[in-house]
């Protein structure tokens, strides 16, 4: 017998494990993604909505110096892996 597909990717129209997906219509959190690893799964809201990070090449110093503080502030919790919400933001945000 096939193994059944996890409902938390069909709920919310995610494509696979640590694949991130843009949520237009959650009043909260900008992105969504179902995180695994080894046989951990954990679904993870992450990004504050309506906010766009300074990106990955940022122009301005104002851009750079922000980028920095946010890479700083959150260092620890990027740190912890594909398990925490800064490690999605850092990757799909910054």
């Amino acid at each position: 017998m096939p193994k059944k597909r996890d409902s938390r990717l069909t709920r919310n129209r995610l494509s696979g494990y640590n694949k991130p997906k843009r949520t237009p219509n959650h009043p909260k959190k900008s992105h969504v993604v179902l995180a695994k690893v080894g046989n951990k799964v954990k679904l993870i809201r992450f990004g504050q909505q309506g906010v766009s990070g300074a990106g990955k090449k940022p122009k301005s110093k104002a851009q750079k110096a922000r980028r920095k503080s946010f890479k700083a502030r959150h260092r620890k919790n990027i740190a912890r892996g594909k398990m925490s919400a800064a490690y999605w933001a850092n990757k799909v945000k910054w």
